[in-house]
């Protein structure tokens, strides 16, 4: 394996990202720099998802669509676009690496310039400048958002050499929590037992984060890859609980900044779910209402979210017919309601429903929400596609099998199951593919706390990278 040393070039690598004009005319109060920084990023989080969540949230006993948390920070948009050598939609590795280093570079590419070249990323300056470091993602601890604040790699897929970086290139963070601990207990390497050796303090499960050791390095990878949906996690705001631990460790006189990812939000919109899209929102939110109490409390601390991209194309509602009031010529209907009431996601049913034979009284209950009998017999229909598909397959010869992928019969059931939830709710998913594909969309940006206000208004996302380098005490 061919290790990226970077230590070496960061003395001479100019830091001309500061220097750049801000993207509105508030001047940084240079007098009063945050001592704490924590940059967050709603992986795939467009616009829509944070409308949908203000619905989702709403209380139907009101007359009132009460805020969010998201509603109250609101403060600019971004561009997401990457070097031009890529296009105009970006990718999340192209997109970190712009807010990370404040240089645009092309998609796969990780904190390295099109040239790929290392550049220096705000968590590597924080360190340098004396402050602890952290991140706190829902999916791997090496996979494309953190990793482009902690590697260096042209290539985001390089999973086991980012996390060998990791320790390789010197640690840079004093906090790890996430998923990802395949990459770092392996056959051919334990990570872990390295990280240990380093001092560091290590956890596998969400009660682990309550007793931890005071100001203690920690690393705590809670599942083999990325972390469980929300729906069904052991913790549904599991990203909230990590966050709250992080900060109990990171806690200095010199300040820290940390990066958290709500990572799974883009695999709803790349799996078009909009049930779990809404409960990885939640958790979300959650965190951002805890900031909101800590920087309450902190007022040197700076908060900014925002998304690296949108995914999926999501939309809201559609013509459902005519009002019964004669004089409201069409009815435009969006039912958040039945996505409030599920607790499990659709991947998870999906499996259950095809491994038991379950009648419609008991996928209802399962669900939370009442189907039709012709969406019963939907589900039954997918079910049976799954069994013939899988029976096919296994009477091809060994070598014939070789060549395909080995069907699922949870696989026609789980997009059956999407788009019942998908009908009932009036809910669109954009893009062409299969899939839900990255938007070349702008993004909303929210900050709060110490010197938010010079991220007010329509700006690039390498403007956020270079906003704070700024504020890290950059003067170059």
């Amino acid at each position: 394996m061919k290790k990226i040393f970077v230590s070496a070039l960061f003395s001479v690598i100019t830091l001309s990202c500061s220097n750049t004009a801000m993207a509105n005319n508030t001047a940084i109060n240079e007098t009063h720099l945050p001592k704490n920084i924590i940059m967050i990023i709603g992986d795939g989080m467009g616009p829509a998802f944070t409308t949908a969540y203000r619905y989702f949230n709403d209380n139907p006993s009101t007359v009132k669509i009460e805020e969010t948390v998201f509603d109250r920070y609101l403060v600019g948009s971004s561009s997401t676009y990457p070097a031009p050598v890529s296009g105009y939609i970006t990718d999340s590795a192209a997109a970190a690496t712009a807010m990370a280093t404040g240089v645009k570079t092309s998609n796969n590419s990780i904190a390295v310039d099109v040239d790929k070249k290392p550049l220096l990323t705000v968590l590597e300056w924080a360190k340098q400048q004396g402050k602890k470091t952290g991140v706190v993602v829902t999916s791997e601890i090496n996979h494309s958002t953190p990793a482009a604040y902690l590697a260096h790699n042209e290539n985001r897929r390089k999973y086991k050499e980012i996390a060998d970086s990791y320790i390789d290139d010197g640690i840079k963070a004093d906090i790890y929590l996430g998923g990802g601990r395949d990459y770092f207990i392996r056959e051919d390497r334990n990570l872990v037992n390295e990280f240990k050796e380093a001092g560091f303090h290590y956890v596998d499960k969400y009660s682990d984060l309550k007793n931890m050791p005071e100001n203690a390095r920690v690393l705590g990878l809670f599942d083999k890859k990325a972390l469980p949906w929300a729906l069904d996690d052991s913790n549904k705001h599991r990203l909230s609980l990590m966050t709250k631990a992080a900060i109990n460790q990171l806690e200095n006189s010199q300040g820290y900044f940390m990066l958290i990812e709500a990572s799974r939000i883009d695999l709803s919109g790349h799996a078009r779910d909009i049930s779990s899209a809404m409960a990885e929102m939640d958790d979300l939110a959650k965190t951002l209402e805890y900031l909101e109490d800590y920087v309450a409390n902190n007022p040197d601390t700076l908060v900014v979210l925002t998304a690296d991209h949108s995914t999926g194309g999501l939309s809201l509602g559609r013509k459902t017919g005519r009002d019964i009031n004669k004089n409201i010529k069409s009815l435009f209907v969006w039912q958040p309601q039945i996505l409030r009431a599920i607790s499990i996601s659709p991947k998870s049913f999906s499996d259950k429903f095809a491994q038991e034979n379950l009648n419609i009284q008991q996928v209802n209950a399962v669900l939370n929400f009442t189907l039709s009998v012709d969406e019963m017999n939907l589900l039954v229909q997918a079910k049976q596609q799954g069994i013939k598909l899988l029976k096919d397959f296994e009477k091809l010869s060994t070598e014939q099998q070789k060549k395909r992928r080995r069907p699922s019969v949870s696989k026609p059931i789980l997009v059956t199951i999407k788009n019942i939830i998908d009908v009932q709710t009036n809910t669109g998913w954009g893009t062409i593919s299969n899939l839900g594909t990255h938007t070349a969309i702008d993004v909303p940006v929210f900050s709060f706390g110490s010197n938010s206000k010079i991220f007010t208004g329509f700006q690039d996302n390498t403007d956020i990278g270079k906003k704070i380098f700024t504020l890290l005490g950059d003067k170059d």
